[in-house]
């Protein structure tokens, strides 16, 4: 499947590149990006494994992660979607698509995270027509919690990855959509 491009007020969502290497590396590079998701500062090999990572999603499964763009200036600020990373959690995870987000500082606090989850919960919706879909985090990162919650997410339990713990959060599709 190719990667469809989908646009907010704001962001455009576009299909990730090995031209994007630079700006990837650099997100996850940063300490406060990663404070809630690892802890650590990932390196450029990281990175780069991420990258293909994304791109090979959407290769083999159809659906993928999106780099996230200022629609203005075209600034890549961070990167949003769906995977199945088949994690070794304990409890598993149900079989479902994992969403996750992550943004680069300068892009914090500005409603930015809630415009691109929105958008790509609303194309899973009408394209993929999951029944359910799941997300994890930190216990202690309220802010992506809250970001869930705005989609329909709901605590649905606590488990364990990497001997951390993590709070896991579903999402039913909504009937009328």
């Amino acid at each position: 499947m190719t990667t469809p491009t989908l646009q907010t007020d704001r962001l455009i969502l576009r299909p990730h590149g090995v031209e994007d290497f630079d700006e990837v590396a650099a997100l996850w590079a940063d300490p406060q990006v990663v404070k809630y998701i690892g802890g650590a500062p990932n390196s450029a090999e990281q990175s780069w494994a991420r990258l293909l990572r994304y791109i090979g999603h959407w290769q083999a499964l159809g659906f993928g992660y999106w780099a996230v763009c200022d629609r203005e200036s075209g600034e890549f600020l961070g990167e949003v979607g769906f995977a199945n990373y088949r994690r070794e959690i304990s409890p598993p995870l149900p079989e479902v698509p994992e969403a996750g987000w992550v943004l680069a500082t300068k892009a914090h606090g500005r409603g930015l995270a809630s415009e691109a989850v929105g958008c790509i919960h609303h194309w899973a919706d009408q394209v993929q027509h999951w029944p359910q879909t799941v997300a994890i985090f930190a216990p202690e990162h309220a802010a992506s919690q809250q970001v869930a919650a705005k989609q329909g997410y709901q605590t649905s339990g606590e488990a364990a990855y990497f001997d951390e713990k993590i709070l896991v959060m579903s999402r039913q599709r909504s009937a009328s959509v």
